[in-house]
């Protein structure tokens, strides 16, 4: 009996030394491969940082040309930054994988994965997506140009258009804020372009009391219109009686002027009207409250 178990000791004391020397000598392998692959992993991290660099400035010489090509063409402005935004994102796509492709990473694959899993992307992408197809709407049936002031009906968004790429627009506010808003709610809602004519008509409502002169009043706002700046003479000037309310006689006064002096006229005329209408004597009837006191 004690010979077998000797037997059967020294043999797993054999194997174990088997398994020991084994391991020693893929240790002592992967000990002298460790310079080796340190350089080849070294050199492939300067080239992959070499491409990245060289590449970004490729990038933005290509970006360049392009604005100047469509520049040159006399391109609108939204189109140039929509498609110097597209060129861009595919360029740095591309610069992407050929870093990956510098470590041995199969490409290929990853667009297989990327195709197989084509309905959990697009699910997953259908909001940029939309946003993408809205721009490319924007571009193609131009409700708004950049440097438009446009209002955005749905949540009364309002500004200057600064900026069209390639998933938003870009507005800025009169108190110099910047908007962004979704390509595809844009494209998806109505909005009111408020510059893209090139005049625009002043509307304003004035009331008078009902014991003043009506003639003299629409005399006194027709020539206030006339004195006017900006006010285009080639358009119909009209003055007229809009309503007779419980307090006061309304009367309304249209103009047109070039859109970039809409405000200038607007808050130039309702100025002049309350000056003049002072001098020549006008009342303005205002809500007045009358207090009678009783004495007991």
């Amino acid at each position: 009996m004690m010979g077998i178990l000797g037997t059967k000791k020294n043999g797993i004391d054999l194997l174990d030394q088997e398994t020991v020397e084994e391991k020693l000598g893929v240790f002592q392998s992967m000990l002298q491969e460790l310079p080796s692959k340190s350089l080849q992993l070294a050199i492939k991290v300067l080239i992959a940082i070499l491409l990245l660099v060289v590449g970004i400035q490729i990038i933005k010489l290509i970006r360049k040309l392009v604005k100047k090509a469509l520049t040159r063409g006399h391109a609108d402005v939204g189109v140039v930054q929509f498609l110097d935004s597209a060129v861009k994102t595919i360029l740095y796509v591309l610069l992407f994988f050929m870093i990956l492709n510098n470590f041995g990473i199969q490409t290929t694959s990853i667009v297989a994965v990327l195709a197989s899993a084509g309905v959990a992307v697009g699910l997953a992408l259908q909001g940029s997506l939309s946003n993408l197809a809205g721009g490319v709407l924007i571009l193609l049936l131009k409700p708004f140009r950049v440097g438009d002031y446009i209002i955005e009906d749905s949540h009364k968004n309002e500004g200057t258009v600064t900026e069209v790429s390639l998933f938003y627009t870009k507005l800025q506010t009169i108190d110099n804020k910047i908007v962004v808003l979704p390509n595809g709610t844009l494209a998806n809602t109505s909005l009111t372009n408020v510059t893209a004519s090139g005049k625009r008509r002043v509307d304003l409502l004035f009331g008078i009391a009902y014991g003043a002169d009506i003639d003299h009043a629409k005399e006194v706002l027709l020539d206030i219109m006339n004195r006017a700046e900006h006010v285009m003479d080639e358009e119909p000037k009209q003055v007229f009686v809009d309503k007779l309310d419980a307090s006061e006689v309304t009367i309304g006064v249209r103009c047109y002027v070039p859109t970039q002096f809409y405000w200038d006229v607007r808050w130039y005329i309702t100025e002049q009207v309350k000056k003049r209408f002072d001098e020549e004597r006008i009342e303005i009837p205002f809500n007045q409250l009358d207090v009678h006191v009783r004495e007991k």
